[in-house]
């Protein structure tokens, strides 16, 4: 699948500025960004269900301008699952291949088999009232895959979960992709469900896209001070002239972002003593802020070890394992 140049206009507003993206087949891609940066106006586009003011959507080498949805090689997975309370699972899978003319027969079976894919082997006599919102997410993914599309997209289709069933649902939405192999395009303004599911993350800030890459790539390289600031906490220092806050650094001028988890008493890029000014236990490390100083205008976010107690102004010599330096 190829964006070409895609750009969207609503009166005086700029949805989406030249966004240009090449989408392989088999691909797990998803589309990051905070409310309002057009990444759902771009999964819309895709589907079928608006037209861009300007620019290309190709599937297949084939140019979908004036195609509709229900025309297109693609199908959509929303938040809020649009089930149908009064059919049974069976036939909610079963309803596209019903649109398409397929015998109830045919068209059951592959619903059965569908349901058995998501985890819900048995239960195609089932009704929706009867499911848990993670059950019938799977549904809704199982009657999106059955009439087997070239593109699934998918628009926050997890964000009505709470954070354990989340979790739970993004290793079995990555699971069935890969045995499925279709092309996947995941809306999401959560950057820890991003890098759980995705191949490639794609983060949009603006009606653009400002970075794209792996999630390894996006989270400790990324491209501008906006992904990096996004994709998680980071500490940003400026640099000019050789020098920093807190002393000398010789990795050249701009902005120097560290990630919390980065610092430690380690490292080598030294940001030299810092006292603590509060610590909490998150579980997997400790999180607490330090104020170097040399610096004491300067906070920054450092993640300690599990095992660590730190006290209320005691002072770490502290150091960075790696950074980036970003201009702006």
């Amino acid at each position: 699948m190829a964006i070409r140049e895609v750009t969207q206009r609503y009166g005086q507003t700029l949805a989406l500025n030249r966004v240009s993206l090449d989408i392989a087949a088999g691909e797990f891609v998803v589309l990051l960004g905070p409310s309002g940066c057009g990444k759902t106006t771009l999964l819309n586009i895709i589907g079928g269900f608006a037209e861009p003011t300007s620019g290309q959507v190709l599937i297949g080498g084939r140019d979908m301008a004036g195609i509709g949805s229900k025309d297109r090689p693609t199908t959509t997975v929303f938040q809020d699952y649009a089930l149908f309370p009064h059919m049974t699972l069976r036939d909610n899978v079963a309803f596209g291949l019903r649109m398409r003319g397929q015998a109830r027969t045919a068209r059951s079976e592959k619903a059965e088999e569908m349901l058995a894919l998501v985890g819900l082997a048995g239960r195609g006599g089932h009704r929706p009232h009867e499911l848990s919102g993670g059950q019938r997410q799977r549904v809704a993914l199982a009657r999106a895959l059955a009439v087997e599309p070239d593109v699934l997209l998918l628009d926050e289709p997890l964000g009505a979960l709470d954070l354990k069933l989340r979790r739970s649902m993004q290793d079995e939405l990555k699971d069935i992709q890969r045995r499925v192999g279709t092309t996947f395009v995941h809306v999401t303004h959560d950057q820890e469900e991003a890098m759980a599911i995705a191949d490639r993350i794609v983060v949009m800030n603006g009606g653009r896209i400002e970075d794209e890459g792996s999630p390894r790539d996006i989270y400790l390289k990324p491209k501008t001070l906006f992904s990096a600031s996004f994709m998680g906490e980071v500490n940003r220092i400026r640099v000019a002239d050789g020098r920093a806050a807190f002393g000398p650094v010789s990795v050249g001028d701009g902005t120097l972002c560290l990630r919390p988890e980065a610092i430690s008493e380690a490292g080598k890029l030294r940001i030299g003593p810092c006292r603590i000014e509060d610590a909490a236990f998150f579980g997997s490390h400790v999180r607490a802020h330090v104020i170097p100083i040399a610096a004491p205008d300067m906070r920054l976010v450092v993640n300690l070890p599990q095992a660590a107690a730190p006290a209320l102004g005691a002072v770490l010599d502290l150091g960075a394992e790696a950074y980036v330096l970003l201009k702006e």
